[in-house]
């Protein structure tokens, strides 16, 4: 039984947690602790981090007991550029939006990053709507599919007469509807409009 005492005491000794400890690297430890603060739990902070619930309780403890800070330097991250449309998706599903489907929409707009740092944000974004700590305003990103835009521009002249060019386009997509009409009259935009839109529905496919 001796051997089986040794090797229990082993596992357990302080040292081997400090050895363990060497391998997380500053970065690791504090992506642990940031998911600690945000969940509240060691196992939700685990999921979150991926790591056993046993290293997260052991970094909050070093921390608690002075042996680690919880402030790093800020640094720039991919989703940062992105954080203006989870604010928006959060907001308008009133706190309930799940971190894959919103990362399934980032895709959709070019997202570089991976769906762990999605779930991060999206739980700090959470958090802060929760408290109410929500923004008023923010920069409008449209979505694919989602918006059509049109603009004006100086036509060529027809039978004496000066027109103007409407060109419309749906957010995201490559194709554009240009036409040319009288003037920017009520009556003049809503029937390039209703032509716009009817091509838009038969082009959509292939948007």
């Amino acid at each position: 039984m001796r051997p089986l005492l040794r090797c229990a005491w082993w596992c357990l000794s302080p040292n081997r947690c400090l050895r363990r400890d060497n391998l997380k690297s500053a970065e690791e430890i504090m992506e642990i602790l940031e998911a600690y603060d945000l969940t509240g739990s060691f196992r939700d902070a685990a999921e979150l981090a991926g790591c056993s619930h046993h290293t997260v309780a052991y970094h909050v403890a070093a921390r608690e007991a002075g042996g680690l800070s919880d402030h790093r330097a800020a640094r720039p991250q991919l989703i940062d550029a992105y954080l203006d449309k989870v604010e928006e998706w959060v907001e308008h599903s009133k706190g309930k939006i799940r971190a894959d489907k919103a990362h399934e929409k980032l895709l959709a707009l070019g997202y570089p990053g991976s769906e762990r740092t999605t779930r991060r944000a999206v739980a700090v974004v959470k958090k802060d709507y929760r408290s109410g700590r929500v923004r008023v305003h923010r920069p409008w990103v449209t979505e694919p599919g989602m918006w059509v835009q049109y603009d004006f521009g100086d036509g060529p002249v027809i039978d004496g007469v000066k027109t103007v060019l409407f060109c419309a386009w749906l957010a995201w997509s490559r194709f554009r509807v240009v036409l040319a009409i009288r003037d920017k009259t009520m009556p003049s935009v809503f029937a390039a409009l209703d032509v716009t839109l009817r091509r838009l529905v038969v082009h959509r496919p292939m948007c």
